[in-house]
């Protein structure tokens, strides 16, 4: 038996042979030795399960547990259970990270006592590497009622200006640039919930849980992770049927945790904007080309979703001052309940979002695809929003 582990890194696996190798050993060459990780395949039919027990083999760190086809949801509590170290990250099987990422991250969260430490990190096209931000000093320790009023209400959802930029909306709920105190996971019971029962943003689900329950946050301005994204013009292409009632599902979990917080936090604003905003991503799944239904059936599909009283208050109430002219359109058409309109402002959107990106800084990286989880949608609900083309190249903050 070896020292106990700092830190345990869940990576849940499914068909993703190409890029495995590229996660597997950016973990495995981390400057911190006293980590684990817990690869769970998820039944994948290729290479997969062969390539992280080949790894095991000759680094002990390293564990795989191999399970039946559940969804990513389902791998990553498994892999949750496994867990021994002090504090847990997350790594998807076609990302990446720099070789400090986990030392740093670590000796920060001890020297700070921080019970969730993120990072910054970096979005791979394939033809072209952007970073991303976040609009908080160098580095930030948030705290108490602060914690709760700046980070918990926006990972339930986006208030005045914070609107203009729907694109990052769930940019603050990702698990894989963040580090989580174990104990504070175990004694809440906090885990992922099944992409089968709420239809998206899985991610911001599981922070909202874990930011409402921690004391102290810290941030660190440095981009240690490298998030593929070459294969995200695939993210909205398969429809999805019955989207909109487990995005309903998903509402009344976020308002079950905004219930809890403190009443001065204006969590049912940031909720029903989030609510607002999510009719793109309802949208662009309606136009989905393999949605079987003819025209007039996706102007029925869309009536339902901005006539159904949630979402239809939720448009009434929607500020959309602080957006570009065409979300300003776009809400507006949407609170008037003009299903013919919005079909056609989709189709633009869409066009928008797949055109040619242009190229940016080049690398070296495979650009073959490889299935999602399960053939689950990687981005979240507003994810179609940040697959428009850039405004500017290079370094981008929110």
């Amino acid at each position: 038996m070896g020292p106990k582990p700092k830190v345990s890194i869940v990576v849940p696996i499914y068909n993703m042979e190409p890029y495995l190798p590229r996660c597997l050993d950016s973990l495995l060459g981390q400057s911190l030795k006293e980590l684990e990780i817990i690869a769970v395949d998820d039944g994948s039919s290729d290479a997969s399960a062969s390539i992280a027990l080949a790894r095991a083999e000759s680094d002990g760190r390293l564990k795989v547990i191999l399970s039946t086809n559940s969804g990513v949801a389902s791998a990553r509590n498994l892999g949750l259970s496994y867990c021994s170290g002090d504090y847990i990250g997350f790594a998807d099987p076609d990302d990446w990270s720099d070789p400090v990422m986990y030392e740093s991250m670590y000796a920060e969260a001890v020297e700070n006592d921080a019970d969730i430490v993120m990072c910054a990190y970096v979005r791979e096209f394939g033809s072209h590497s952007r970073e991303k931000t976040f609009p908080l000093d160098h580095k930030s320790l948030l705290q108490g009622e602060q914690l709760q009023h700046e980070l918990t209400r926006r990972l339930i959802g986006p208030i005045g200006a914070e609107t203009s930029s729907p694109e990052h909306l769930d940019a603050w709920g990702t698990v894989w640039n963040k580090l989580y105190r174990s104990s504070l996971l175990q004694r809440h019971g906090i885990t992922f919930t099944n992409l089968g029962e709420i239809g998206s943003n899985e991610d911001s689900l599981f922070n909202v849980a874990a930011f409402r329950r921690a004391d102290r946050f810290l941030f660190l301005d440095r981009c240690y992770y490298h998030y593929w994204r070459a294969n995200a013009a695939s993210i909205t292409s398969r429809y999805r049927e019955g989207l909109p009632a487990k995005f309903r599902r998903q509402y009344a979990l976020l308002e079950a945790e905004a219930a809890a917080m403190p009443p001065n936090v204006p969590c049912r604003e940031a909720l029903q904007n989030r609510i607002a905003m999510n009719v793109l991503g309802l949208g662009l799944n309606v136009i989905s080309q393999s949605n079987p239904a003819r025209l007039r059936g996706k102007i029925r599909e869309l009536k339902d979703i901005i006539t159904a009283p949630t979402t239809a208050e939720a448009l009434k109430a929607f500020d959309s001052r602080h957006s570009a002219a065409v979300w300003r359109l776009f809400y507006a058409v949407a609170g008037r309940k003009l299903a013919a309109p919005l079909l056609l402002l989709l189709y633009g959107a869409e066009l928008m979002r797949t055109r040619p990106k242009r190229k940016e800084r080049r690398h070296g990286d495979n650009p073959h695809s490889a299935s999602r989880h399960r053939d689950e949608p990687r981005g979240t609900g507003n994810d179609a929003y940040e697959l428009l083309p850039p405004a500017e190249k290079g370094r981008h903050s929110i």
